[in-house]
């Protein structure tokens, strides 16, 4: 090793240190080179039609750091451990079903607190080093967050398409800087899956095509976020969830037992994490900012988690919600929370439903609501006929 090399070497130990003392739960380093493999998969994930729309669209920006950093050398990857139990979590009874965010949208939102995390790391680093460039990547950085951590060690991407850390399993939020300096990098971690596919065998919807591919246009992770109609074939396994989706977490036996508390910023309210759907239908935009505001299940609004309550009550088949969906029927200004009310008042049944939908038919005029309205009237026929 020579000199120089001994000098960046403890320029990373610092690095480190530092990153520990303000409580990043993991840290790898990783050189900035191209990602080749990455990109011949994700062609092929387009070509597949497998994208969310969600991600960057400039294929090159995501796999080439120096597209991001001009003179990038180094990926610096950190995670931070996040709860996967609820303390004290209410139950879903009759007349107060729940609904559920899923465990990554629990307490503050963590784009927050990642950015915190990282913006410290960067001041120490550019302490270090003045001339340093450091740029911030967050969830919405052109880069995949999950390749720049497995090449840094931090684990191993799984074939549920999560990164899976040997100390707190895939329970983590990623973020990572690239940096010019020439920092030496950690090894990969040897991917631990091994014949294991409870996970793809799991998946409600079948999203998980094979090993460590995911057709986000299946995956009720990416439906409950989308702000359109939901497909029928997903609407009945949806379930309870109004944003996200840990199926694929939660069996996964490397998870088996992990739950960390080590950020209080992401310690559940658990009528936050588990609300009760009935008052979500009427909320206002003030009322939704005020609840969910600081979760990461607020970025999209609330049309889209009025829509998956909707389809929870209609999944509960709750009687007591039917007056409150007859008047998102009659009255709701947006086709979507329309339409999706009229499906599951077909959904859940009733003379009362029925008599609504009937005068609906008549009054309604936009053509996406009227198919809804024609659907949940055939849903009523044929219960009727069984």
């Amino acid at each position: 090793m020579t000199d120089n090399d001994q000098i960046w070497e403890q320029t990373k130990q610092a690095i480190r240190a530092f990153a520990e003392q303000i409580g990043i739960d993991k840290i790898g380093f990783a050189s900035a080179d191209p990602f080749g493999e990455l990109k011949t998969r994700l062609v092929a994930h387009r070509e597949l039609g497998y994208e969310s729309g969600f991600e960057e669209p400039d294929l090159e920006k995501r796999v080439d750091p120096a597209l991001s950093v001009k003179e990038a050398k180094s990926l610096i990857a950190i995670a931070l451990a996040y709860p996967s139990r609820l303390e004290n979590a209410p139950k879903s009874q009759p007349g107060a079903y729940r609904g559920i965010l899923s465990r990554s949208a629990w307490g503050m939102d963590y784009h927050h607190v990642l950015r915190d995390k990282l913006d410290q790391l960067s001041r120490f680093i550019r302490r270090l080093e003045p001339s340093a460039t450091v740029e911030s990547m967050v969830d919405t950085g052109a880069l995949s967050d999950r390749a720049v951590a497995e090449r840094a060690g931090l684990g191993w991407v799984g074939k549920n398409c999560a990164l899976i850390t040997p100390e707190y399993g895939s329970w983590v939020y990623l973020g990572e800087l690239i940096t010019d300096l020439p920092l030496p990098p950690d090894s990969p971690v040897e991917e631990g899956c091994g014949d294991c596919n409870i996970c793809v065998d799991a998946c409600p919807t079948g999203a998980l095509v094979q090993g460590g591919q995911l057709n986000a246009q299946k995956c009720i992770s990416f439906l409950t976020q989308v702000k359109e109609f939901i497909p029928d074939e997903f609407r009945g396994k949806i379930g309870n969830r109004l944003y996200g989706c840990d199926t694929c977490q939660i069996v996964c036996p490397k998870n088996k037992g992990k739950h960390f508390t080590n950020h209080p910023e992401f310690t559940p309210d658990p009528e936050i994490a588990k609300p009760l759907l009935l008052p979500l239908l009427s909320m206002s935009n003030k009322e939704f900012k005020d609840k969910f505001g600081t979760s990461s299940s607020a970025w999209r609004g609330k049309k889209p988690i009025q829509r998956n309550a909707i389809l929870a009550l209609a999944h509960f088949r709750d009687k007591q919600a039917v007056p409150e969906l007859i008047k998102l029927l009659k009255n709701d200004p947006r086709p979507v929370i329309r339409g999706t009310a009229a499906w599951a008042l077909g959904k859940i049944g009733g003379d009362e439903a029925k008599d609504a939908l009937e005068k609906a038919k008549d009054s309604e005029e936009e053509a996406e609501v009227l198919a809804e309205i024609a659907k949940g009237l055939q849903m009523l026929a044929s219960a009727q006929t069984t």
